[in-house]
């Protein structure tokens, strides 16, 4: 199985407010060599063998486009797209991908945030993805804690009960998908209608309400959302190291 990956770095990553004044959200350096997050996540998908990439950019683009160029330095061919004005949302982000012809309906898609880092298993994934001839299957962890405390209450509003911070007993979504060209059409649909168009929050709960084949791939690989400005100063250089140093040494 052939798969192009599509990576989501146009937002302007408002939760990483102040830092990214200054710097796109997905190039905020990490790890003990301090390389941009986004280079960790192309290392990943090369590491998998992936070696096809768009990537969706919008603000503060010229930061990615000249850091990583054609993708020849991490052995990948890269092209861009931009982001259009007047809407928003990663289903018109990846919609924008397929109208400028770099996806089709015959290819397999894997739809990355920009903000994710993780370990996955990314070979494991495209094999359950092909074994079970889906049409889309989420990466979800197994692991996921909660950030804030929980109580159980009673009926007279006492609390009988306090967890800080548990370890969440459902699957949760990491931001990694495996998508088949053909399901583009859903998503045509409807980026044509709305103005704002989430692929988790409108795109994949079509497709579950269509009734194509929607997999989860269960996995309590380590990820992480540096998505916000707490999450990224909580992020040391030794987790990266821990988790990533197989991605360090790749060309």
């Amino acid at each position: 199985m052939t798969v192009k990956a599509v990576l989501m770095a146009g937002g302007e990553g408002r939760r990483l407010r102040p830092l990214t004044y200054y710097i796109q959200k997905c190039m905020i350096p990490i790890g003990p060599k301090q390389r941009p997050l986004l280079e960790y996540i192309l290392r990943h998908i090369a590491y998998h063998g992936i070696r096809d990439v768009v990537i969706t950019v919008g603000y503060k683009s010229e930061q990615i486009i000249n850091y990583f160029e054609d993708g020849g330095r991490l052995g990948l061919h890269i092209d861009y797209v931009y982001d259009k004005e007047g809407v928003i949302g990663s289903g018109h982000a990846l919609s924008n991908v397929f109208e400028n012809g770099l996806i089709g309906v015959d290819d397999t898609l894997l739809v990355y945030y920009g903000d994710i880092l993780s370990n996955l298993d990314l070979s494991e994934m495209m094999s359950r993805h092909r074994q079970a001839r889906a049409d889309a299957t989420l990466a979800v962890s197994l692991k996921y804690q909660l950030p804030v405390g929980v109580v159980e209450v009673d009926n007279n509003g006492k609390i009988t009960r306090l967890h800080e911070k548990p370890y969440l007993d459902r699957p949760v979504i990491i931001g990694i998908t495996l998508l088949e060209g053909r399901c583009i059409k859903e998503l045509s649909s409807l980026t044509s209608s709305q103005r704002d168009v989430d692929i988790m929050g409108h795109f994949i709960p079509r497709l579950i309400q269509r009734g194509y084949n929607v997999q989860a791939y269960e996995s309590q690989a380590f990820w992480y959302d540096v998505g916000s400005t707490e999450k990224y100063e909580k992020l040391t250089s030794d987790t990266v190291s821990r988790y990533l140093n197989h991605l360090e040494e790749l060309v």
